[in-house]
């Protein structure tokens, strides 16, 4: 009987860390990938979180607001998935002369589109960061429609 009890405990721990591994207000750090950024991530409750990228290219910059929603992934504690969506807007100068840059002769102007975002998170108790990877597709609609298919890794360090 004292076996199934602590058992019982045991298992409510467990699933207690599980539900709420979010364990972090916001944080702050890199991302490395397409795009590469400055990331920022607060959450607005226990599983809607608001992150904002500042990326550098093309003579220029990009902001990226996303909204996302947070769940445990695979019933591992700390690690959780995520999905989202948002919109970018930048201002870029591609009449800088760079071979074999993918953008390259667009100009000087400005663009706006849509973004998704799906990736998996892990939350370090040891140290306080949250590694993350994820699959980050965008569409321009200005200047001109085009489709990106980006991804990368995220480093922050969570307060």
């Amino acid at each position: 009987m004292k076996r199934l009890k602590l058992f019982i405990l045991l298992f409510g721990l467990v699933g207690i860390s599980s539900a709420f591994s979010q364990d972090y207000k916001s944080a702050i750090g890199v991302r490395g990938g397409f795009p590469t950024a400055i990331t920022g991530k607060h959450f607005i409750n226990k599983t809607d979180a608001l992150e904002g990228l500042l990326s550098g290219y093309g003579g220029g910059f990009e902001f990226t607001g996303l909204y996302e929603k947070h769940a445990n992934a695979f019933d591992i504690p700390y690690l959780n998935w995520y999905y989202g969506a948002g919109f970018h807007i930048g201002f870029f100068d591609d009449t800088i002369n760079r071979p074999n840059y993918y953008l390259e002769n667009r100009g000087t102007g400005f663009t706006v589109g849509a973004d998704g975002i799906l990736g998996l998170e892990y939350t370090l108790t040891e140290i306080p960061f949250v590694i993350g990877i994820d699959f980050k597709p965008a569409i321009d609609l200005a200047p001109e429609p085009r489709l990106f298919y980006g991804g990368g890794v995220s480093f922050r360090f969570y307060f």
